[in-house]
């Protein structure tokens, strides 16, 4: 009896402490939230000033910032390959068609990994620093929390090659995206609350274009466009230039995290060719839409569920890769 009340108190112990690890098993390591919580405790304030002063700078920025993890996670994995500048036989991610002349914020993440360095020399890993960075900027645009599993190494290495083919483009197709997130471990249900992210952020002319004059290939538009939008968006997306002009993702709360991106779809006025797919290309992602739209307390719910799995994609630990005292340059051979 008393054996089996010990037993008892054991396995109640455990289920008590189980939901503060979030652990998830990788290669070589585990990934959970406390992992710098002796080694460097004031990690997660020092990351979370220095986003918090970059957005309030600019707003812009925090859609700038959770994109730079959702374009490293794709590739190798969530491993700041991204990061990496070209040199020594490297060639840079920064150099592929989805990121040249697009994905920003590098800046800010070179502040964070100079403060941690003082703080706490060769701990903190810059495949880290993105992950929580996507979560902060997220809560300061107004959008969900959640909490970040960590203990990430970063990547002695880039794939020019995985960047150009591995991130969901804004012209794909639906069944393509899918396979690209599928290949990644991802579902339907992480591709549609994924793509909420839209609700912050900008987009290029030079990335939506086609919609607007040639969707069909013999010069006519996006049928699936409303009328008026395209009318709107033409008077700054001219056919030949214009290229770098950029639009709001969600034209109605542009920096404000919220479920209106969806609503926007359901009104077809979805700005890229690849949110639009989400209603008219598939029944059960128009049924997500509509749940989204309907309710933000859903989406947030999901969203959050989505980037802990999106930041679970293959990252190294234990002993594989290292981590970085430059987020730009391999430290070690």
């Amino acid at each position: 009896m008393a054996n089996s009340i010990n037993f008892l108190l054991i396995v109640t112990t455990f289920v008590a402490i189980a939901p503060l690890c979030f652990c998830h098993s990788t290669n070589g390591g585990y990934l959970y939230p406390q992992f710098y919580d002796r080694t460097c405790p004031q990690a997660l304030h020092i990351v979370k000033s220095i986003v918090a002063k970059a957005v309030a700078k600019e707003p812009r920025m925090a859609a700038s910032l959770l994109r730079l993890h959702f374009h490293d996670c794709f590739v190798k994995g969530c491993d700041a390959s991204i990061l990496l500048d070209s040199g020594g036989g490297l060639t840079s991610e920064k150099n592929s068609i989805p990121n040249r002349n697009s994905v920003r914020g590098f800046d800010v993440i070179d502040e964070i990994k100079s403060a941690l360095e003082k703080a706490c020399p060769r701990t903190v890993s810059c495949a880290d620093i993105l992950a929580v960075v996507a979560r902060d900027s997220t809560i300061l645009a107004g959008g969900p929390s959640w909490v970040v599993p960590l203990g990430r190494r970063d990547s002695r290495d880039a794939s020019l090659s995985g960047s150009n083919n591995n991130i969901p483009a804004p012209n794909n197709t639906f069944q393509t995206i899918l396979t690209k997130f599928k290949l990644k471990g991802l579902n339907i249900v992480d591709l549609v609350a994924l793509s909420g992210s839209h609700t912050i952020g900008n987009a290029r002319c030079t990335s939506f274009r086609q919609r607007l004059y040639n969707q069909t290939g013999k010069g006519k538009p996006d049928s699936s466009l409303d009328r008026a939008y395209s009318a709107q968006l033409r008077t700054r997306c001219p056919q030949s230039g214009g290229d770098q002009n950029l639009f709001f993702l969600d034209f109605v709360s542009p920096t404000s995290f919220d479920n209106s991106y969806f609503k926007n779809l359901l009104s077809y006025k979805g700005l890229l060719s690849s949110d639009q797919v989400l209603v008219t290309k598939s029944e059960e992602s128009l049924e997500l839409v509509k749940r989204y739209a309907e309710s933000e307390e859903l989406f947030f719910d999901q969203f959050a569920k989505s980037m802990v799995k999106m930041g679970n994609i293959s990252p190294l630990t234990g002993r594989r890769g290292e981590i970085r005292t430059n987020c730009r340059k391999m430290s070690s051979s």
